[in-house]
């Protein structure tokens, strides 16, 4: 689960973290009283106006700016509330904007020794271990830093047993060439860090760009949090801090009926049970010459009503010109699902693209009978391959 930038903010807060303060608006109005609320508790008399969307380059798309006057915070404010913000991290669509942080501006005008860098912590997969990952490059894109110059780019591999150490966090800070005041409040920066991302059993925590300030104080200017949704039973408080404004319509109704859910840009609609299954499905698809419409995994516990539902959700993309079925029935039962595509059938109506069904394993006899009794025109098969050729007779 993804979180807004104001939201992992303030989420590192609670952990000791310092942050650039900023108060959250959803109006102009509430834009000109954070300003001005800002102005009191820090001193601050500009103020940099930032889009909340869960995707980055958001400078790019001008949805980050600074504001020198009251004035230009109500204009900056009007501006870039309600817009269809793009950036490389978007589709050509944009996501539209219905919250934006109202920051302090902690690069002190007139002051010139400031410093930024790039700093995250996620999983290596590789090794199965937690690592912080950090570089000089802050404000820049890790992706070109690493394509260019991957030797600022360093690591810290966390070992389990023994957790992040007073050497390695010593070691990030001298990496970063910094030094007296500066070099001791790194080091509790990334204890806070590393202590945040472990409690909250987070994917990732990126801040970019840490920064120094003038007067050697490090703030994370920036965040980016994504939250394990497998943990989330643990952390329950965290549910609320979700946006379903940023997510996919069809994704959100499909998780309200317990369908693992993803929107692709395809032609064939799948609904699989395990999602190695439906990996596997996807590439059948793909080397049939279509490509897949979506990941759908109904779960182990399918029942009629869940497989309809699952229908319905692949009809609403009209890009669809075919769905495949492929269930293996080890605890889900074949025949339920069977029974879910004759309701399906009937409820919805006619649905006029071809449907081609594998269904094996937990009384799939039952199911295919139930289905070839039905009168309805659906192409059943037994073998992956069947389905795979059914597949390129379809789209091709």
């Amino acid at each position: 689960m993804n979180l807004h930038e104001y939201q992992g903010k303030e989420l590192l807060n609670t952990f000791g973290v310092n942050i650039q303060r900023g108060i959250v608006a959803e109006t102009v109005e509430d834009a000109l009283e954070a300003a001005k609320e800002l102005n009191e508790k820090t001193g601050t008399n500009w103020w940099v106006i930032k889009a909340q969307i869960h995707a980055g380059g958001r400078g790019k798309g001008g949805g980050v700016k600074l504001a020198k006057s009251l004035e230009e915070v109500k204009n900056i404010a009007n501006d870039i509330l309600g817009m269809q913000l793009i950036t490389p991290q978007t589709s050509s669509e944009g996501k539209r904007v219905n919250q934006i942080l109202i920051a302090e501006d902690v690069y002190y005008p007139g002051e010139s020794d400031t410093s930024e860098f790039y700093m995250s912590v996620l999983l290596n997969r590789k090794t199965g271990r937690n690592m912080i990952m950090y570089s000089t490059e802050g404000g820049m894109d890790i992706e070109l830093v690493a394509e260019k110059t991957p030797h600022l780019i360093f690591y810290e591999e966390i070992d389990p047993k023994v957790g992040l150490t007073a050497f390695q966090c010593r070691n990030i800070a001298f990496n970063l060439g910094l030094q007296g005041d500066a070099f001791k409040d790194m080091i509790q920066f990334v204890r806070a860090l590393y202590k945040a991302y472990d409690n909250t059993d987070s994917s990732l925590f990126e801040i970019n760009p840490v920064l120094k300030t003038s007067d050697n104080k490090i703030l994370a200017v920036d965040s980016k949090v994504t939250l394990d949704n497998n943990a989330l039973f643990r952390h329950k408080d965290f549910l609320n801090l979700r946006d379903e404004r940023e997510e996919d319509p069809t994704e959100v109704e499909a998780g309200k009926y317990g369908l693992n859910f993803v929107k692709l840009d395809g032609n064939v609609g799948c609904m699989v049970n395990g999602a190695g299954l439906a990996m596997a499905t996807m590439d059948i698809i793909k080397m049939a010459g279509g490509n897949p419409a979506n990941f759908l995994d109904v779960g182990g516990t399918a029942d009629a009503k869940r497989v309809e539902q699952a229908f319905r959700i692949i009809l609403k993309d009209p890009e669809v010109k075919a769905i495949l079925v492929n269930i293996f029935g080890g605890i889900v039962r074949c025949d339920r699902v069977a029974q879910g595509i004759v309701d399906a059938y009937n409820n919805i109506g006619h649905i006029k693209i071809p449907l081609i069904v594998r269904l094996q394993g937990t009384n799939a006899k039952e199911a295919k009978e139930l289905i070839d009794n039905s009168g309805l025109k659906v192409e059943s098969v037994i073998l992956l391959q069947e389905a795979a050729d059914k597949v390129s007779e379809v789209v091709n």
